[in-house]
């Protein structure tokens, strides 16, 4: 019932059932499914680029490093929509930022699609960032909200696989087009401007789930901080966030270049599959350790973590393909683990005014790992080569994780 119907003295009066009353929303279970699938399609834009971005470089010729840079600037967009607009929706509604952020992720796609050069192509990684930073909260939140009552657990059960797993299909839907279709940097940004269109006007007719309240203005500054209580425990935690999101900078802008300079693979799909495995085997290990105590989660994700990051050094070193796709696994289902271990310790320990900030606090640290990670990586390859890039990628990644190895284990289980 939104806050319209309030107003209304008779209560069998049936105005909220005529189109001419006021505008046709769907049904909720509708909004639902339709707002899932646009959190999903956001998320599958945004793993897209990475079997692309070779391409671009054949076609266009520009430096390496320039591939890894216009990864960077997404990451560090994305996390200034987070911190900014990312609790908006609270203030202004739902539906109004849902509209906003699908209209900027479908002038993305659009940039994308005419995009004449690497300078705006960057452009377009930096529009996507804001609009994908500027969704995730509010599209995470009404996939929530619309969910059926019976079905509040599957709702945030969406939230919480559809970000990895949006970026594994991403990458995969666009590999295989690359693969297998002519002018596969049309087609695919063709596609996603289709959908993104349809999911601006879907969300037109959505219902909206929060009410208005005053404040918008101040939820613009940016608040992020550790609340007392579980600052020692966010401690342990960061080598884990920091070693994870390294990770998914190294699968989403490293390994296509990797691929070709080490390993002499030019093929889109597998740098694609690559990406994908990564963030299936991540999504799959959130969604089937619910069971597992946080404390050992942590473990277990910073092992598994540490083991991957070694067996991508010895892929390089050793020449060996197969020790690659088993870093991916190794290396995503850590991921899974140890993100999921550290909110689920972290959540449950503060309050829920709380939240928003701690959250912040996470992600500041995430994608600021991301974005920077990826530059210097960037600028690194054309002074070292890709080779030893890659291995000093890999080893820093081991030893971030090793030492959240050493740190978490050390840490009392509570």
């Amino acid at each position: 019932m939104s806050a319209h119907d309030t107003v209304v003295h008779n209560p069998r009066r049936d105005d909220d059932r005529r189109p001419t009353a006021r505008w046709p929303y769907l049904p909720r279970t509708v909004g639902f499914v339709g707002i899932t699938v646009s959190m999903v399609a956001v998320l599958v834009a945004a793993g897209a680029p990475t079997p692309l971005l070779p391409i671009y470089e054949r076609q266009w010729g520009f430096a390496p490093w320039m591939l890894t840079l216009a990864f960077g600037v997404y990451a560090i967009a994305l996390l200034v929509a987070i911190l900014v607009i990312g609790s908006l929706s609270d203030h202004v509604g739902r539906r109004p930022l849902m509209i906003g952020a699908l209209g900027v992720e479908l002038v993305a796609m659009l940039v994308f699609l005419f995009s004449p050069s690497i300078e705006w192509l960057i452009v377009a990684r930096v529009i996507q960032g804001v609009a994908t930073g500027a969704a995730s909260s509010v599209l995470s939140a009404a996939v929530v909200e619309l969910a059926p009552e019976r079905r509040k657990k599957l709702g945030a059960l969406m939230t919480s696989v559809a970000p990895m797993a949006g970026l594994g299909l991403g990458a995969l839907y666009a590999g295989v087009l690359a693969q297998f279709v002519s002018g596969p940097t049309f087609t695919v940004w063709l596609v996603l401007v289709v959908i993104m269109a349809a999911g601006t006007v879907f969300t037109l007719f959505t219902p909206e789930t929060s009410s208005r309240k005053p404040g918008a203005l101040a939820s613009l500054t940016p608040s992020v901080s550790v609340p007392k209580q579980v600052r020692v425990l966010f401690a342990t935690t960061l080598p884990g966030t920091i070693s994870s999101f390294m990770i998914m900078s190294l699968f989403l802008a490293l390994v296509p270049i990797v691929l070709a300079s080490v390993f002499a693979v030019r093929s889109p799909v597998v740098g694609a599959l690559a990406a994908f495995v990564t963030f299936a085997a991540s999504a799959l290990a959130s969604t089937v350790t619910g069971a597992v105590r946080p404390h050992w989660l942590r473990i277990i994700g910073v092992s598994l973590m540490t083991i991957g990051a070694l067996l991508f050094v010895g892929s390089i070193v050793t020449g060996l393909l197969p020790l690659l796709w088993a870093a991916s696994v190794f290396c995503g289902s850590g991921i899974g683990a140890a993100f999921s271990g550290a909110v689920r310790g972290l959540v449950p320990e503060v309050k829920p005014h709380e939240r928003a900030e701690l959250f912040a606090a996470i992600y500041l640290v995430g994608y600021l790992t991301m974005g920077v990670s990826a530059i210097i990586a960037g600028l690194f390859v054309g002074a070292v080569g890709v080779t030893a890039m890659a291995v000093g990628f890999g080893i820093v990644i081991a030893f971030v994780a090793l030492l959240g190895v050493i740190v978490t284990s050390g840490h009392t289980a509570r």
